[in-house]
């Protein structure tokens, strides 16, 4: 697959199948992850591969709850002003992600495989983070749709008593990514565009660059 394939169609796939991921597509993903950069060349990261049901099952309800703390929380005020404005193209927008993450947290039990990031005593992320995208490319190379939250945080020992993590050793949860085969197509996902987001030399100066969409295209492949 052409690495720009890989990168503007790896967005968040949510909605998969309960289809077995095979060993050696796994096997692939966790070898891609700590081929990534790390600080230091430390390494100081531990990936944690959940398939086991009975696992999944433990985490399901503790993924529900997070995320209804999330929406009564930090996205209290978006969502409510996206359920008064919903022909609003933001709002729509917003009802959207609202859909799908909300279906991730009632299927959360039913995905194939997940797969934690933990460092150690680095909070900043720097480390572990280009580890799991490195995963998620991986996957996507296969076929395979992946999402990463952070959501579990929320409560975070629960999730270590579940996945029974040493909690005097340092390691933080970083993320959860799910994994699955996708039920729907592999797409550029609509973003901003760039100069909306980006300045030049020094904050709030104009990017400068002609970026009036995507670079890349379905018809570039190959």
């Amino acid at each position: 697959m052409d690495v720009l394939e890989a990168l503007y169609t790896t967005r968040a796939m949510r909605r998969v199948t309960d289809q077995p991921i095979p060993d050696d597509v796994k096997a692939l993903i966790l070898d891609a992850a700590i081929r990534a950069p790390s600080g230091g060349n430390a390494q100081n990261w531990r990936f944690l591969l959940v398939d086991d049901p009975d696992v999944r099952a433990e985490l399901g309800p503790i993924y529900r709850d997070c995320i209804t703390m999330l929406w009564q929380s930090i996205y209290k005020d978006r969502l409510e002003e996206a359920r008064a404005t919903p022909d609003d193209p933001e709002s729509a927008q917003f009802l959207r992600v609202y859909r799908s993450a909300d279906y991730a947290a009632d299927h959360f039990a039913e995905y194939p495989m997940l797969l934690f990031g933990f460092v150690q005593h680095d909070p900043t992320g720097g480390s572990i983070y280009p580890a799991v995208w490195s995963a998620m490319l991986a996957a996507r190379s296969q076929g395979v749709g992946s999402s990463l939250t952070s959501v579990l945080l929320f409560r975070n020992d629960d999730v270590l008593d579940v996945l029974q993590v040493p909690k005097d050793e340092g390691w933080i949860m970083a993320c959860c990514s799910t994994f699955g085969y996708p039920t729907g197509r592999w797409a550029v996902a609509p973003r901003r565009p760039a100069e909306e987001v980006a300045h030049r030399n020094r904050w709030g100066t104009p990017i400068g660059l002609d970026i009036d969409g995507p670079r890349w295209q379905p018809g570039d492949a190959g």
